[in-house]
């Protein structure tokens, strides 16, 4: 098998072609861990880093990731590691699956390592405080390196179980979009590309919120109905916050956009359907994210989102009886009651005129 580098990749490379992209995933948990495994099967020379050094080994022994994908057995070909230099350094494409409060610390340790390697975000999340999505932290951090952000309807557990799925890679690149889709596309993974980065960023990021208030609704057994307009009524609002963000409104017709908005807001293997579940079914927000036992990004999002929001004079009243609910201690009901405000709104955002409300 020819050994191909990020760096050779001057021409589009038709994706069934297989050859030695050298990847590694930066993060261990189940999504990282997924993707990670779907190009060792694409012939990739892949490596994922885990902070734990005991864990890594753990999966090099078992070929198992027990903390976040126990039922499933990973390819043999998949190393673990724990050294960051070791996983970073001399690599095509980095793929960064860390939680977005850590994102910019786990760049900023790279950055000694980073010369012509491109670094795609995996993580679908806005930083506290600074609103930044992680493109910005990138550009930030690595300003010097081609970026990109994956996003789409991509349940884990569902990829590993080998059903047919798609994702979204989008950078201003045609290099980058063509060497992840080399890396990751498959007969049963298919990699779409585009150009709208920060659309694709936010539709991964704000669905979360969403995925919250129908875990929340299914712990009060709502019907099919309201399930229909939580969904649509989340479309208007992650279009109207996008296009204010200079996002382009038909991006969220696509996989990273409403595609991913369904899958999350309808399966219970999502994490942040089950930390609505919990909170609907009366536990606390420090229990629901204790019983959860993993970062659910929709709460943090929900904040910053909220005050944003506000800041830009967005009308999200999903988002914002979410978090009163949450943060405020207002009835569940709430968030029912605040799809049922302002019903003379244009039922599609963008096609009535903008003075109705």
């Amino acid at each position: 098998m020819a050994e191909l580098k990020f760096s050779d990749l001057v021409e589009p490379v038709a994706v069934d072609q297989k050859t030695a992209l050298r990847i590694t995933v930066l993060g261990g948990g189940s999504f990282g861990t997924a993707m990670a495994n779907l190009a060792v099967r694409n012939g990739c020379d892949t490596m994922i880093w885990i902070r734990d050094a005991a864990a890594a080994e753990e999966i090099n022994q078992t070929h198992i990731n027990k903390r976040y994908l126990p039922d499933y057995t990973l390819e043999t070909g998949l190393r673990a590691v724990s050294d960051l230099e070791v996983a970073v350094r001399d690599r095509d494409i980095i793929l960064v699956a860390i939680p977005s409060h850590s994102f910019r610390d786990v760049l900023k340790q790279i950055a000694p390592f980073i010369t012509a390697q491109a670094v795609v975000s995996l993580t679908k999340g806005i930083e506290a405080k600074t609103f930044s999505f992680m493109s910005d932290i990138i550009r930030a951090e690595l300003p010097e390196v081609p970026y990109g952000v994956l996003s789409g309807p991509n349940l884990a557990k569902e990829i590993m179980a080998g059903m047919p799925s798609g994702t979204v890679i989008a950078s201003e690149s045609e290099l980058v979009r063509y060497a992840v889709q080399h890396a990751l596309h498959s007969a049963l993974f298919r990699v779409f590309g585009s150009d709208d980065v920060h659309g694709v960023e936010l539709g991964g990021a704000l669905k979360n919120i969403y995925a919250v208030a129908m875990g929340m609704g299914a712990a009060y057994n709502i019907g099919e109905n309201t399930k229909s307009m939580i969904l649509t009524r989340a479309l208007a609002e992650m279009s109207r916050f996008a296009v204010k963000q200079g996002a382009n409104p038909l991006t969220f017709l696509g996989l990273s956009g409403v595609g991913d908005l369904f899958a999350t807001c309808n399966s219970p293997l999502s994490r942040n359907y089950q930390i609505g579940y919990a909170l609907g079914s009366g536990k606390t927000l420090v229990e629901a994210t204790k019983a959860l036992g993993q970062t659910a990004e929709g709460i943090n999002t929900i904040v910053q989102v909220r005050a944003k929001a506000q800041e830009l004079d967005v009308y999200m009243p999903i988002t914002n009886a979410l978090y009163e609910v949450i943060f405020e201690n207002a009835p569940p009901m709430t968030i029912a009651l605040s799809l049922m405000k302002n019903g003379h709104r244009s039922d599609v955002e963008f096609v009535l005129p903008h003075h109705e409300v």
